[in-house]
């Protein structure tokens, strides 16, 4: 649809187009979601073909919402020296998060910012901007096992959802992956290899979905009659999968299975397993966990356990909205099933 090029689009042009009342037309705007699904359909695509921008700042008076949902990812340390903070996003864990966030968000006409914390002092400031009402809520991704984010959020009543169970018990929602049943898959695909002498390169061990693998993992073996799993720890990097399996096969050098607690790491565990003159699968078999691009592109490309990353960041999103529109809603977790993608490498 074209409009004349004197003015911008109003809603009544989205309304008109959409066939729709303008009430209709700005209950779907202000993201308000007691709207038949098929509607909500119609007047986004009607939005999008006249090229509608709505007024931000009057629909934050009628609302006052801002639109605008944070994705924080918290870490442990600072980030001034590295504001981008490149060495986490250089992890396809990241973007598989991002595209799940917007695939849910973007219908509902809601932005992602992006908010990075590292010390104590900018956790304070943060908790403190959502006060005052820079976002409606936050998606959060803690990513050490000390982390007083969630806490902080829960005791000042603000919205939020981490995506992974947080190493405290703290009340406020969060989503996961069922990590001890997927290792406790990557064992099983092992043994039905044929491997008789697995070992494993962990993630950190103060971490929940990495002592979760390995505790899986182990319990897994055990069945299979395998009491001692040689293992080495990694910190979810190419290099410290690298490094982990060069120490694992010097003190372990028989091994012909290895579980390796992500891609990432499961992919340097590769790189170093051909210098090595190690054939894969036919000596040693490699599993990883996630399913992430770092599977496809190691070569042989990676036999790993699936997370559904982009529908657990989909899913927090959704629960995010629905914890706006009802602040009183009881936090809740929803723990996604894992499961396994078989390639070249076992």
């Amino acid at each position: 649809m074209t409009t004349d090029n004197a003015r911008l689009p109003t809603l009544e042009d989205v309304a008109r187009l959409a066939g729709v009342s303008r009430a209709t037309v700005s209950r779907v705007i202000n993201g308000i979601r007691n709207v038949n699904p098929e509607l909500h359909e119609v007047v986004w695509s009607a939005v999008n073909a006249t090229g509608y921008v709505a007024n931000r700042a009057a629909r934050s008076l009628v609302t006052r919402r801002t639109g605008t949902i944070a994705l924080v990812v918290s870490d442990s340390e600072s980030h001034d020296d590295d504001p981008f903070m490149s060495r986490f996003f250089s992890d396809p864990f990241f973007g598989r998060v991002v595209g799940g966030l917007m695939s849910a968000l973007r219908p509902a006409g809601i932005q992602l910012a992006l908010q990075l914390v590292g010390a104590d002092q900018a956790r304070g400031q943060l908790v403190g901007d959502l006060r005052q009402g820079q976002a409606d809520g936050s998606v959060v991704l803690s990513l050490h096992p000390g982390d007083t984010l969630p806490q902080l959020l829960a005791d000042a009543g603000l919205a939020g959802v981490v995506i992974g169970r947080p190493a405290r018990p703290v009340p406020i929602s969060h989503v996961d992956v069922a990590n001890d049943r997927g290792a406790a898959l990557a064992a099983d695909h092992l043994v039905a290899r044929g491997r008789r002498r697995i070992g494993m390169i962990t993630g950190p061990i103060d971490v929940p979905a990495s002592v979760d693998r390995s505790s899986g993992f182990r319990a897994a073996m055990a069945r299979h009659g395998q009491l001692f799993v040689p293992s080495v720890t990694g910190n979810f990097t190419y290099d410290s999968g690298d490094r982990g399996m060069r120490e694992l096969l010097a003190e372990y050098p028989d091994l012909d299975g290895v579980f390796v607690a992500n891609d990432l790491m499961a992919q340097g565990g590769l790189g170093a397993l051909h210098e090595l003159g190690r054939r894969v699968p036919d000596e040693i078999a490699v599993v990883g966990f996630d399913d992430s691009s770092a599977a496809l592109a190691a070569r042989p490309q990676l036999t790993t356990v699936r997370q559904p990353l982009e529908d657990m960041a989909a899913e927090a999103a959704r629960m995010l909205m629905a914890l706006i529109d009802e602040p009183r809603r009881e936090t809740t977790a929803v723990v996604f099933e894992p499961t396994l993608v078989v390639r070249s490498s076992s």
